[in-house]
């Protein structure tokens, strides 16, 4: 494990904009719902983690800043909104410029993830200089990414990132750890996505929404079915 703790960066678009792949199924007001929700799922975690140096959220939007600065987050105000690789590039820029040892940076729509799941990348990460790497579920995206110090990867998020991020590593002639699990895999983007997380209950806000709103069976009718789906309200969302 790291001698030095990690800071984690979770860049944060536009919570009324968010989630556009998802317009076939939700509505806007659906979407921002969602999203807030994710976002506060990982929060939740975050905070009740135990070694990390700190939580650095990168965003524009004040719904954001304020939810994060509930959970006692520090936040980046970007000078304009230029996507998820730019947000993360300047935490990470941001982070070395003032001495911090590594970061981890994680998105906000992986509402799964738990203390667990960080436990893991804090463990498996090297002494710098080091990078580990968590793919999303079918191995093209990237939802984790450790850097000692914050800046040695250049960072490139997309539907196609792990690999590239892989060969830019060993460019650096380092071999990435490579952390895969459930938590950290599902990045909730598009309504296969949405399904595959519906189709197991989880005490996260983002569930408890999606239920309690009615969404979750309109998307179970849509796809020819309700088995699964829970007959009355959701457990407890998990608290911090």
């Amino acid at each position: 494990m790291n001698a030095a703790p990690l800071w984690v960066v979770v860049p944060v678009k536009d919570l009324r904009n968010a989630k556009q792949r998802l317009a076939g199924v939700l509505a806007p007001a659906e979407r921002h719902a969602l999203f807030r929700a994710m976002l506060e799922d990982v929060l939740c975690t975050l905070a009740a983690s135990a070694g990390l140096a700190g939580i650095l959220v990168v965003t524009r939007d004040a719904e954001a800043r304020r939810l994060a600065e509930g959970y006692g987050a520090r936040v980046l105000v970007e000078e304009a909104s230029q996507g998820h690789t730019a947000a993360s590039t300047l935490g990470a820029r941001t982070l070395a410029q003032e001495g911090a040892a590594g970061m981890l940076q994680l998105p906000a729509d992986i509402p799964l993830v738990s203390r667990d799941d960080v436990a893991a990348l804090l463990q498996a990460h090297g002494v710098a200089p080091a990078v580990t790497l968590a793919p999303s579920r079918d191995r093209l995206g990237s939802n984790a990414v450790a850097c000692s110090p914050p800046d040695l990867l250049p960072l490139r998020f997309g539907a196609d990132s792990f690999v590239p991020h892989l060969r830019r590593a060993r460019g650096l002639g380092l071999e990435p750890r490579i952390v895969e699990r459930g938590g950290l895999a599902l990045d909730v983007d598009t309504p296969d996505d949405l399904a595959a997380f519906l189709a197991a209950p989880s005490a996260t806000r983002a569930y408890a929404y999606l239920v309690q709103s009615g969404i979750a069976r309109r998307v179970a009718a849509r796809a020819g079915g309700s088995s699964g789906l829970p007959q009355g309200n959701p457990e407890e969302p998990r608290r911090p």
